[in-house]
């Protein structure tokens, strides 16, 4: 059986859950507001998403889990500072020192942006994030199982995009980065040059490196962690669309006899996709049981940008492509022939989930640019478009049934 025939006037039926997570939204941003990763609100936020999957779901977990929240984008701070001793140390005819700085610098990069370690985790503050997941067991024995989800934690604000949008994002980026290139070549000349003859590169290449010290301080204060925005699209349309899809099963009264259905609200993606993690860890031997599945829904915003998210993890990890395939059809079903893309920069739940063994995809709907309202004060309630929020409630919806009449194949 296909979603549009679970019940009669489907489309209005999808449109009421669209006006449901659209209410819940504005409701969280109102009465809750910003929801950094850790704090009281995003505890808050998920006592909330609880209660509401009480009302659907068979058993409702409300789990812990310990993290530093700030750690993961401190690494551009920790960056910049290191690119500005660096400069210092080289200026001061201290090459080595100065490369070693700046190796450690593409070391922590490597480490909390590329790979989404946690590498220094062990210099910041810990604190306790949640997961809330709501499950609706199958009737008889549960063969299969699929995971909707959405981040609950909201992002500190991006001080760049908010002031320029992308243009002044990318520029201040790269002139971070460059400087930081540019120091590390010219320092490792430099202690080269010392090991050899005793000289320095050529003086105009070391005081060059003054022109990098505004890439330090571009960098260090890339984040206003003063500011954490609502982020009501980034994510809590992922979230709330993930518990709207419970809801719209126990309110036709639909169940399935061998796939269970869960609604994961997860904390701590802005973190380094801490919450996802920690739940796949704890888990991962019922996930590993039986056949799971997890689609990652993210930011319902940019209906002509909608994709499939085929690599993620700025394109290190390959998801599965017998899930990419289960969205695809589902895809095309609503009427839209989705392509397949890549989160070129930065990462998603389903990236951290899919490396710890358990199939995953990401259905987004975010202009990459990246939009204005990424990670600003502008990613508020009255921001939001119900228009791509119902198609991606359609497309899960249409990816639920056809899983469970047909399950994970290569093709569809």
């Amino acid at each position: 059986m296909k979603a549009s025939e679970s019940v009669k006037n489907y489309a209005a039926s999808v449109r009421m859950y669209t006006n449901y997570t659209v209410r819940e939204i504005k409701k969280i941003c109102k009465e809750i507001g910003p929801r950094p990763a850790g704090y009281e609100a995003e505890k808050k936020a998920q006592e909330h998403m609880a209660q509401e999957m009480k009302t659907c779901a068979d058993e409702v977990r409300l789990e812990e889990f310990k993290l530093a929240p700030k750690a993961f984008m401190s690494w551009i701070r920790v960056d910049g500072i290191i690119l500005l001793i660096s400069i210092i140390f080289s200026l001061l005819n201290l090459p080595i020192v100065s490369a070693v700085l700046t190796a450690a610098a593409f070391v922590i990069c490597f480490c909390e942006f590329l790979m989404y370690w946690e590498f220094m985790d062990g210099l910041f503050p810990k604190k306790i994030s949640h997961n809330v997941a709501g499950i609706k067991k199958a009737t008889g024995e549960t063969k299969q199982r699929i995971i909707f989800s959405g981040h609950i934690d909201s992002s500190y604000e991006w001080t760049y995009t908010h002031h320029g949008g992308k243009g002044l994002l990318y520029f201040c980026g790269g002139y971070a980065v460059l400087s930081l290139v540019f120091v590390l070549v010219v320092s490792l000349l430099d202690a080269f040059n010392a090991f050899a003859d005793g000289s320095m590169v050529d003086k105009v290449l070391t005081y060059a490196q003054i022109a990098c010290i505004p890439g330090g301080f571009l960098a260090i204060f890339f984040v206003n962690f003063k500011l954490c925005v609502e982020g009501a699209n980034d994510n809590l349309t992922g979230a709330v669309s993930s518990v709207a899809i419970l809801k719209y099963l126990k309110d036709n009264d639909i169940s399935f006899e061998h796939t269970e259905v869960v609604a994961l609200t997860a904390g701590a993606e802005e973190s380094g996709l801490r919450g996802s993690k920690a739940y796949t860890k704890r888990h991962i031997d019922e996930l590993k049981e039986i056949p799971t599945i997890f689609v990652g829904i993210e930011t319902l915003r940019d209906y002509e940008d909608m994709a499939i998210y085929a690599r993620d993890m700025t394109g290190t990890v390959k998801t599965d492509h017998r899930v990419c395939a289960l969205l695809k059809k589902a895809a095309l079903e609503a009427g839209r022939d989705l392509p397949y893309s890549s989160v070129y920069i930065g990462a998603s739940d389903a990236a951290g989930v899919q490396r710890l063994g358990v199939p995953a995809v990401t259905l987004a709907s975010m202009n990459p640019g990246p939009p204005r309202y990424y990670h600003t004060r502008t990613d508020t309630a009255d921001n939001m478009n119900m228009k791509t929020i119902e198609n991606g409630l359609q497309i899960c919806l249409n990816a639920l049934f056809l899983y469970d009449e047909q399950g994970l194949k290569d093709e569809y």
